[in-house]
């Protein structure tokens, strides 16, 4: 009981720390904007806070169960992990290597699977994207992610502690990578060479077919690199956001976002095979 009040709370401090970043990152999309704000910059912002708070509550409730599994399977000695002796901090950056190679394949999947796409494209319907997009998603997508990112944290065998390291992480930089935020192009591609910048994952949310079903890491480039998905950053700084036949106001409220899996919309992009883009 202890151990799991101490996660609750541990996981409370961390949406603490994620809402203070959202803060800062807020203020920087006004100082250096990438794109001028327009009115569905303030439209957008009830349903993406809203859905922002639903995650926020069922990734306790995931996030939790998964840490205390994670306790119990290290006493177990259950893991690839526990084969190897391996010095703490190689351990650590196997784990966030690997558990973000996880984030990768889940992110390829939901964009082939029409089921998964179904969930998943709530998070591309956004017609502008800045740092409230980041966790606007669905909270069918937050099961799609986790069962994921479950099945490689206990094959790994990856420890509580490195698996805290990933996740925040994981959390910052994808607030960072939808900032609306200017940065310079020889900055954003010389970062993106090995992790995702705000250039590079903006061509993510592209109304474009080949550019939507490109850039899909989250922390690392690379694997964007290796399996042939990789959009250069300087694709990215004028994308049409969202999805063509999902503007309307009506389709952007949190209840037709949280109702948008369960009905037959138009849109755009859906399960295309992800191409290689031109240098």
């Amino acid at each position: 009981m202890m151990m799991a009040l101490g996660q609750f709370l541990s996981s409370i401090s961390t949406v603490g720390a994620i809402l203070a970043a959202m803060a800062v990152i807020a203020l920087l999309e006004t100082a250096i904007p990438l794109q001028e704000r327009g009115r569905w910059h303030m439209t957008h912002l009830g349903p993406n806070l809203a859905l922002t708070f639903i995650t926020f509550a069922t990734n306790i409730v995931f996030n939790g169960a998964l840490v205390m599994t994670l306790i119990w399977l290290q006493s177990t000695n259950f893991g690839l992990l526990h084969t190897f002796e391996l010095p703490r901090p190689v351990s650590v950056l196997t784990v966030v290597l690997v558990l973000d190679f996880s984030f990768y394949v889940a992110h390829v999947t939901m964009h082939s699977f029409p089921a998964f796409w179904r969930f998943h494209r709530v998070h591309h319907t956004d017609p502008v994207v800045d740092v409230t997009t980041s966790i606007r998603q669905h909270p069918g997508e937050g099961v799609i992610r986790y069962t994921f990112l479950t099945a490689f944290a206990f094959a790994l065998g990856a420890s509580p502690a490195a698996f805290a390291v990933y996740r925040s992480w994981s959390a910052l930089n994808a607030l960072l990578e939808h900032a609306n935020i200017k940065v310079p192009l020889w900055l954003d591609g010389v970062l993106s060479l090995v992790t995702t910048w705000p250039n590079m994952h903006k061509i993510h949310h592209s109304r474009t077919a080949a550019e939507t079903n490109s850039n899909y890491g989250n922390i690392f480039s690379f694997f964007d690199r290796l399996f042939g998905t990789f959009t250069p950053s300087k694709h990215g700084v004028n994308v049409s956001y969202g999805l063509d036949g999902i503007d309307e106001a009506g389709a952007q409220t949190t209840a037709a976002l949280l109702a948008m899996p369960f009905r037959d919309v138009t849109a755009s992009v859906g399960t295309a095979v992800a191409v290689r883009r031109p240098s």
